[in-house]
């Protein structure tokens, strides 16, 4: 039964912007149902979890059984093979919505995920008839970017597994597919290191700690809905907090980062560390070793490391790069793809190894010859007015928008090269009240940058921020405490009485 399109089941209702969409302009009714709604023709376990998950979220009033035309929507995934998602696996889908029958065809189970979250955008509830309704349409669509992330900071916060919990269920509401995890920071090293075990005594407290089962958990919760989890720890510098249970590890006492480049036990420890990221409790290609704000001044003035470096004629420069570069190469060695920071290219460019992905955060990186002599590039520009550095509170969703990971970069080179990016929720002033008002909404603006086509987010569309005024109220009807958007201030909360969908100061 075809009846006139619902309000918010329209085109502009799916978040992010599919590559094609064609909607009738017609709906029709859906028979409310579990997870038995949803028909695979096969099996996969991860698949079956998705439709627990969906079934709630397609249908979260209750409605009596009413002979509805729509009872079902066949999945066809042409390979139901799960492990862990990885850089480059195809997430394309295709969705179709007819008067009596739905499909969704994908080559991969990604791919059937990212399809699912769609069609839950397209189906709505009429309240005055107490029954759903589907947008009668197609849909063909594909990721622009194929790493499109969002990093947490635990090392100045910390950060609950639930809160934790809760931002991974969200991402795939984007269709946001990577979580860079910032474990560990100067001022705190919560995770738990079976080979260093000391280490977490840098914790802020004994309570605020990761124990490896916790890990593993955030990282099945990830996998489960296509989210990579990318760990970092960073080094050598901002590593303060390893020295409280290493203090061998840093040059003396009272000047303890960046990390001991002098000492083969540092490497060894680091080696170590490494061996248990790869060794299974993060699957994912990656790991990141940041590299950044390196202040080598304890080098220089602590006795035993300047001997060291003068004996090999280095400078204090040169002993930086010495660091990154070895610990590159233990990564690469463990056969993980180290990521840093953009000093480590600033620095030493094209005499880092080709595995190394370079995370651009500063304006003064040149990505332009980043990829231009081969490396691969993470891309969000950090301070500056469309900075995608969450803890940019005055930087709101339109100026996010307004960032372009290809800018300044030829065509070929940016699909060659610029993998994605992220949004980054630097946790100094982040904890579990406000997390969520400060990733949401400008994250999904980041998102639609990364996954839709070009063309359809440069320049910046008029309707951009009614669409995605209309995906924060989603965010919100499923729990997500995301922040108004028309805020100047991000996280800041509704001004007066009104509307999700009107919420401005």
């Amino acid at each position: 039964m075809l009846r006139l399109l619902p309000l918010l089941a329209t085109a502009a209702a799916v978040w992010p912007a599919p590559k094609s969409i064609s909607l009738s302009g017609a709906s029709v009714k859906v028979q409310p149902g579990g997870a038995a709604f949803f028909k695979l023709n096969g099996t996969s376990p991860l698949l079956e979890a998705a439709f627990e998950r969906y079934a709630g979220l397609v249908f979260p009033h209750r409605a009596a059984a009413d002979g509805a035309a729509l009872a079902s929507l066949a999945v066809r995934v042409v390979d139901v093979a799960e492990g862990a998602p990885q850089l480059g696996d195809d997430e394309s889908y295709a969705l179709s919505i007819g008067a009596t029958a739905a499909t969704l065809e994908a080559a991969t189970v990604w791919g059937a995920l990212r399809g699912l979250e769609t069609f839950s955008q397209l189906v709505s509830f009429d309240f005055d008839a107490g029954s759903y309704e589907a947008a009668a349409g197609a849909v063909e669509d594909a990721p622009r970017f194929p790493h499109r992330g969002l990093m947490i900071d635990t090392g100045r916060h910390f950060q609950p597994l639930a809160s934790i919990f809760e931002v991974v269920d969200a991402l795939p509401y984007a269709k946001i597919n990577v979580l860079h995890w910032h474990l560990v920071d100067a001022q705190s090293f919560p995770f738990e290191s079976k080979s260093m075990p000391e280490l977490w005594r840098g914790a802020f407290s004994p309570r605020e700690r990761y124990t490896q089962a916790d890990v593993a958990d955030v990282v099945e919760r990830a996998r489960l809905r296509g989210v990579r989890v990318i760990p970092e720890f960073d080094m050598p510098g901002h590593a303060d907090s390893w020295c409280v249970g290493r203090p061998d590890l840093c040059p003396s006492e009272t000047c303890a980062s960046p990390l001991d480049v002098s000492k083969a036990a540092t490497f060894d420890a680091i080696s170590g560390l490494l061996d248990e990221l790869a060794g299974g409790l993060f699957p994912d290609g990656f790991v990141h070793l940041g590299g950044d704000e390196v202040n080598t001044a304890c080098w220089e003035s602590t006795p035993s490391v300047a001997a060291w470096l003068k004996a090999r004629n280095l400078t204090a420069d040169g002993g930086y790069a010495h660091f990154v570069k070895t610990v590159a190469d233990l990564a690469i060695a463990k056969k993980r793809r180290p990521v840093q920071w953009s000093e480590v290219w600033d620095h030493f460019k094209t005499d880092l190894p080709r595995d190394v992905v370079i995370h651009v955060w500063k304006s003064v990186t040149n990505v332009a010859d980043v990829v231009a002599a081969g490396y691969d590039v993470i891309r969000n520009v950090g301070y500056d007015a469309t900075s995608w550095y969450l803890d940019n509170l005055n930087v709101n969703s339109s100026a996010v928008y307004g960032n372009e990971p290809c800018d300044g970069i030829p065509a070929d080179l940016c699909a060659a090269h610029v993998l994605g990016g992220h949004g980054e929720m630097w946790g100094e002033t982040v904890d579990a009240s406000d997390i969520d008002g400060t990733v949401w909404p400008r994250l999904g603006a980041i998102a639609e940058k990364l996954w839709s086509p070009e063309a359809a987010t440069i320049p910046t569309p008029a309707d951009m921020l009614p669409r995605l005024a209309e995906f924060r109220c989603r965010l919100n009807a499923r729990g997500v405490r995301a922040a108004p958007v028309y805020n100047a201030e991000a996280r800041s909360a509704p001004p007066g009485p009104g509307s999700c969908l009107k919420q401005r100061r």
